[in-house]
Formats: structure tokens, C-alpha cells, sequence
């Protein structure tokens, strides 16, 4: 099996965001051009969260999208996801290699730490990530990375580079003129700035970056 293409934009849930519109939400973003979803989900409802994880399942195979779980490896393998992404306090990437098998994607975070990124792809992550870039409202508490770690990354590692952190429409570009494979976003899509744009709508303008 042919591991799903990484690049494009990588589209995050958010619990609260999607309380009431879960599956309409997902297609709308898919259907304005999401290449990868990530389920993301710290709650201990494990009922809930297999079944929205099976609803992303089946419409990132309807949408021919990447379908990755965050931090739960037991999940990933329950609901068939192409993948989970970890962060530094996470699962061991030979330990998650070992249960998802070599067909299955694997993210890192990597904050602001080049070296992170390095031994990431060492020990065989997929892709890695690198944020916050901008101010976040989810995380406004998280490590800034400089626009330059970008440049950097792509000239000492081969795998794809993500890009997550305060990401808008308005600053998105200089992060896919710098390199980056993957911008990663929640509020920018799933809740818009713009009363009158819909989630497609934003989701199509981010996903617009990647065809020029």
C-alpha cells in the first residue's frame, strides 16, 4: 500500500467548534479542498470518539483525503485512520511504527527544534511539524518558531514539513512561499473571521495557496 500524498491544507478538529455540526462541517472543508483531516479529541468519551472517527474515516475515503488521529494510537488502529500524529510527550515513533506497521503515516511535532525534526525523520516520522508561527488562540501559550525554520528544515530533512500556529488567510502564504509541504489550521476554517465566508469557502482559499 502507497502512502497518501502530504501536502496541501491540513485541517484540525475541534471539539468545541464542532459540537453541534460535526460531519457537515468535515465535508464542507473536504469539499473546499482539506487534503488532511486530523482528529483531535482529549476527551475520555471513547464511544463518541470512535464513531466520529469512523464518520472521518468514511469521508476521507469519499473525499480521497488523509485521515489522521492525534496522540491515540489505540484509536488510529480501531477506526482504520492512515495515521496518528504525536507531540513531544507522546508515544515513542518506533513503539507506534511497531503497531500501525509501515503502510501507516506518523507526524511529529517538532515546535521550534530543527533537531527535534532531525531525529524525527531518523527514527522514521512521515512528516513533522513546526509552530506556533503566529499568535493562537487555541494554544496562545505555545513555543514560537521562527519563519526561517522552514528554509532550514527543507534543506536537511526530506520529508515534508507542516506548518501550524495563528495560521489566517491573510499570513498563510508566506508560510507556503517559505516551503512549507502542510498548513495546518482550526479556527481559521471551522470557525471563520468572516461572518459571510462559509467553511467551505475558507477552506478553498487556503487550498488555493498549494496550486499556484
Amino acid at each position: 500500500m502507497t502512502k497518501k500524498a502530504l501536502r496541501g491544507l491540513y485541517a484540525i478538529t475541534d471539539t468545541k467548534l464542532l459540537a453541534s455540526n460535526f460531519t457537515e462541517a468535515i465535508e464542507q472543508t473536504l469539499l473546499g479542498g482539506t487534503r488532511v483531516i486530523q482528529y483531535r479529541d482529549k476527551s475520555s468519551d471513547t464511544d463518541r470518539r470512535l464513531k466520529e472517527a469512523q464518520i472521518l474515516r468514511g469521508l476521507c475515503d469519499q473525499y480521497d483525503a488523509t485521515f489522521i488521529i492525534n496522540d491515540d494510537l489505540k484509536l488510529a488502529i480501531e477506526s482504520n485512520a492512515d495515521g496518528v500524529h504525536l507531540g513531544k510527550d507522546d508515544h515513542d515513533i518506533k513503539l507506534a511504527r511497531q503497531q500501525l506497521g509501515h503502510d501507516k503515516i506518523i507526524g511529529i511535532s517538532c515546535y521550534n527544534q530543527l533537531q527535534l525534526a532531525l531525529e524525527a525523520e531518523q527514527a522514521g516520522a512521515d512528516y513533522v511539524a513546526f509552530g506556533a508561527f503566529f499568535n493562537s488562540s487555541i494554544k496562545p501559550n505555545a513555543l514560537a518558531a521562527p519563519l526561517s525554520i522552514i528554509g532550514e528544515a527543507k534543506t536537511q530533512i526530506q520529508i515534508p514539513v507542516c506548518c501550524i500556529g495563528g495560521i489566517t488567510a491573510e499570513n498563510a502564504s508566506q508560510l507556503v512561499d517559505a516551503g512549507a509541504d502542510m498548513i495546518a489550521v482550526i479556527s481559521e476554517v471551522f470557525n471563520p473571521n468572516n461572518a459571510d465566508q462559509s467553511i467551505r469557502e475558507a477552506s478553498h482559499r487556503l487550498s488555493q495557496l498549494f496550486s499556484a
